[in-house]
């Protein structure tokens, strides 16, 4: 196992690339889809871009990024992770728990529930970058070692 741990952290780090670029992107369709005055074709656009962004990328990518991000931890070995790693799972946990907020805004628009307003999701934009700045600080710079 230990002979391919840097095939598993490279397929982590793609994977994290991957989950936040599509966390990055799906609040920009949410900002365009909540605007007001679009046509019924455009509403039924960003249905499917949101839909497909959601389950073909953003949801599979996070899920290789938790297994192959655990199975780096296992084999450096959890003794080993100091305070940094913790402060950096609770910035993952952070962005889980902002996944699944954007995957039930998917959700609310599919349905002609939108709540927000542009402002909303144009702030709601930003957030990601906060807690992926987090994580790649404390995994790089290690502060708390």
């Amino acid at each position: 196992m230990e002979r391919y741990f840097l095939w598993y952290k490279a397929i982590h780090v793609i994977a994290v690339i991957s989950w936040m670029a599509a966390m990055f992107y799906l609040p920009r369709l949410f900002v365009y889809h909540s605007k007001p005055n679009i046509t019924p074709e455009m509403d039924e656009t960003f249905k499917l871009m949101e839909r497909r962004l959601l389950r073909i990328i953003m949801t599979p990518a996070m899920i290789v990024t938790y297994i192959f991000g655990f199975l780096v931890a296992y084999i450096y070995g959890f003794v080993a992770l100091g305070i940094w790693f913790h402060i950096k799972m609770g910035a993952v946990l952070a962005l889980t728990i902002l996944h699944g907020m954007q995957a039930k805004w998917v959700k609310d628009f599919a349905k002609g529930e939108n709540k927000h307003t542009e402002k909303f999701y144009r702030i709601i934009n930003e957030v990601p970058v906060f807690f992926m700045l987090i994580a790649v600080v404390m995994v790089i710079v290690k502060p708390f070692e």
